[in-house]
């Protein structure tokens, strides 16, 4: 296959090899679809069980924007993880930047939230990214972000 075709998803087996997030931090539950060096397609199942819908808000559970960022740039990370071939070298995607975030709709527990994802531009260390966060195909939230590749602090650092 080459590095442009799309691969079949992954189940959350594999996107547990390919993030380094476990609960709660993890926002990825399956990869849809997968282009290396382009785009990702992921899935987020947004349940009433996650604990800050205890407070945000009591009586409207509406999940945090910032969350929603953060799914998007963990899909970004599998994408950079699998375009770079990352898996297992011990280096981590880092957060680096937001810009342009715009929150459109909100996300309620119960919905599948779309997670796509491309790159904008992609250097040796530093990618940029495009996000894009759906819900039944109404846009919830748009954001371009930064992320730098380096490696995992060590032990106990």
């Amino acid at each position: 296959m080459s590095d442009t075709e799309r691969s079949a998803g992954y189940d959350i087996k594999k996107v547990l090899a390919a993030l380094p997030h476990r609960y709660p931090m993890l926002l990825v539950d399956r990869v849809k679809s997968l282009s290396k060096g382009e785009e990702i397609h992921a899935i987020k199942a947004v349940s009433f069980n996650e604990d800050y819908f205890q407070g945000h808000f009591p009586g409207r559970p509406i999940m945090p924007g910032v969350l929603q960022v953060e799914a998007l740039a963990q899909a970004a990370g599998i994408l950079a993880v699998e375009t770079l071939d990352l898996a297992g070298s011990g280096k981590l995607v880092y957060f680096m930047a937001i810009s342009d975030a715009k929150f459109r709709a909100p996300v309620e527990p119960g919905c599948l939230l779309d997670l796509k994802a491309g790159f904008v531009q992609q250097r040796a260390r530093v990618c940029k990214f495009w996000g894009k966060a759906e819900v039944e195909g109404k846009v919830t939230c748009d954001v371009q972000f930064t992320a730098m590749i380096a490696d995992a602090p060590e032990e106990g650092a």
